[in-house]
Formats: C-alpha cells, structure tokens, sequence
C-alpha cells in the first residue's frame, strides 16, 4: 500500500464527505477509494470511518488521524511558503572568503551597498590569503586570485589584474634599473610565498625566461611586499589591483616593459552550479556588475 496515496485520499473522502466526490477529484474510481481506506484501517488496526448509505461520519481514531494530518499539512504549506519566498527574496547568511589585501581595497567598499540593496541577508566574511576548501570549511562563495580556474568548482570570472615588476625611484637610484629578467639575480627582491622565488618572463616573442631570485625578505601578504618596495628595500612583483594607484603616482616605477609576468583572473568560486541558492546568485550578479569593463586599478595603470 502507498500510505501517503492512502492519507491523501483518506483526507479528500472526509473534507468532501463521500467516496464518490473524494474519486471524482482525485481521478479514481469509488472503488479504489474505498481500497485504499480498507487498507488504511487494516494497516492502523482501527476503524476510521462510520459509513451508512446516507451518512459519513468520523469515529474517534479517523478524528484523531484527520485532526493531525490537518496540522501536519498546515506545516509542509507553511514550509513550502517559506522556502519559496526564500527563492524569490534572497535571506539568511551568506559565508564569503576572499584574499586579505583585495577583500580591504577593492571588496569592503562594495558591502554597504549589496546590504542596501537585500537588507534580509547577512554577510559573514573571512579574510585569508590561504587557498580555503569550500565545501569542507562550509562557504557559500569564494573570490579567488588565481592564473586558472579550479577544476573542483564552479567559477565565474569577476575582473583581470595585470602583474607589474616594480622598484621605487630610491631603490634604483641607489642599486641601479635592470635592463634583463638575469639582472634580477644581482637585485635584491621582497618574495612573495605563492609566488616563489623563480619569477617567469614572456618576452615580445612569446619566448618564457625563467629567473631564480633572491632576497633577504619572504612575505605571505602583498601588502607587506608593497610596503617594504615602497621603503626602498628591494623590487617587486605584485598586481595593478594593489600597486596600480602607486604606479600612477610614481611612488614605484614599473621595470622590463618588454617582458610580461602573467596576468591574473580574480574569480567567484563556489561548490556547483547545480541548485545555486538565490543569496549566492544575487552576489555573484552584483560583483560581476561591480566589476563589468575594465577593472578600475588598470584603468588607473595606463
């Protein structure tokens, strides 16, 4: 017996009064009605329904039965109701994990008006510059700096950075300017830890020269490699996203125009495209306008 078939008709026979009503509606014949209501009493091993040829009445067990099935209906519509209006107006909390440097400058200043613009949402962000797991740490949405996309997750492209190799002026007036990636070997140069000490150049034939560099300086954090440039401690490779503003400026000087170090996409990561929430949808829709043409710090870089 399918019980939830046999509750449902159990339901239809008592709000309509009669098996033949309850058949009509349901697209069944009488005497599939009255099977399912036998086999519902045998099944519960109590009588539901008094029946007459005039007359469909309750006993105290179909009382009983009809009076929870009534609440737990109530329950499933109210849950229903929830969850679609869920669907339709993005609430509750959504974990987002970003880089520190880029989640400071260039994601902060967007929060305000995301939470404007869906005021049921709340926001609980980390900020880390370690590659995070998002399914087993538990985020919805990911923003990632990374020369590929994970093979792992879905992904959706929010901006590129160019990467510049870059001194202040008291730097290189005091060591000089190199001409060559092989110059770099007699510089001294700030390390970042993801990046590590064997910088790659392209040069204008597509031609890739790989170089082994040293320092006395190892850092997991871009800001601290900027800063320690713009002290006039060593050279620097970091992206326009973060030394944009200070190569426009001045403050440091881009080096080796004819050679390239590869460019970067920033990405919003999360576990699958399938059954994507609406709160995760609606912050990807509105990064992805937030960042639409070409990125600010590069625009500024030119």
């Amino acid at each position: 017996m399918d019980r939830l078939r046999a509750y449902e008709i159990f339901m239809t026979v008592v709000s309509k009064g009669s098996f033949n009503k309850a058949a009509d509606l349901l697209d069944t014949s009488p005497a599939n009605v009255t099977r399912y209501i036998n086999d519902l009493e045998a099944y519960l091993g109590c009588r539901l329904l008094n029946r007459s040829s005039r007359k469909l009445s309750l006993t105290e067990s179909g009382e009983a039965l009809f009076e929870r099935c009534k609440s737990i209906l109530a329950e499933v519509a109210e849950t229903e109701a929830l969850v679609s209006s869920a669907a339709i107006q993005p609430r509750g909390r959504l974990r987002i994990n970003a880089p520190l440097s880029f989640g400071i400058l260039h994601l902060a200043p967007l929060w305000p008006e995301f939470i404007r613009r869906y005021p049921e949402l709340e926001l609980d962000i980390s900020l880390v510059d370690r590659v995070v797991d998002i399914v087993e740490e538990g985020y919805d949405l990911v923003i990632r700096i990374s020369r590929a996309g994970s093979v792992n997750h879905a992904a959706r492209k929010l901006a590129s950075s160019h990467n510049v190799l870059c001194a202040s002026p008291a730097y290189l007036q005091r060591h000089g300017t190199p001409l060559m990636p092989d110059d770099l070997k007699e510089h001294e140069c700030i390390i970042y830890t993801y990046s590590g000490d064997e910088w790659n150049f392209t040069d204008s034939s597509g031609r890739i020269q790989q170089v082994k560099v040293k320092g006395k300086v190892h850092t997991n954090n871009g800001d601290t490699a900027r800063a320690m440039a713009l002290s006039g401690c060593g050279i620097i490779w970091q992206p326009t996203f973060l030394i944009g503003p200070d190569l426009v400026s001045g403050a440091l000087v881009a080096l080796l125009p004819d050679y390239k170090l590869p460019d970067i996409d920033v990405l919003a990561m999360y576990p699958s495209r399938r059954h994507l929430s609406v709160k995760v949808r609606v912050m990807i829709d509105f990064l992805v306008e937030a960042f639409a043409g070409t990125a600010l710090w590069d625009r500024k870089a030119k």
